[in-house]
């Protein structure tokens, strides 16, 4: 999932978002040290996700502590 269409989902959608991916990230983990997974290269494209969920989180954060500042 790309920034652009997760910029578009609320807080609580991206947090959900976040604990979906980080089971998905201990499932690969999972398979990878039983020896049954076949692309490792998803879990950097799972971690890099995590990131950009925590990234947009964060600047929604951010956003809404500059707007309360400001009244």
């Amino acid at each position: 999932m790309d920034a652009k269409n997760l910029r578009d989902l609320t807080i609580d959608e991206l947090n959900e978002k976040h604990r979906q991916y980080k089971e998905e990230l201990f499932n690969l983990r999972f398979q990878n040290a039983i020896g049954q997974l076949q692309n490792t290269s998803r879990i950097n494209a799972v971690k890099k996700t995590i990131a950009r969920v925590l990234t947009v989180v964060r600047e929604k954060q951010m956003a809404g502590e500059q707007s309360a500042g400001r009244r």
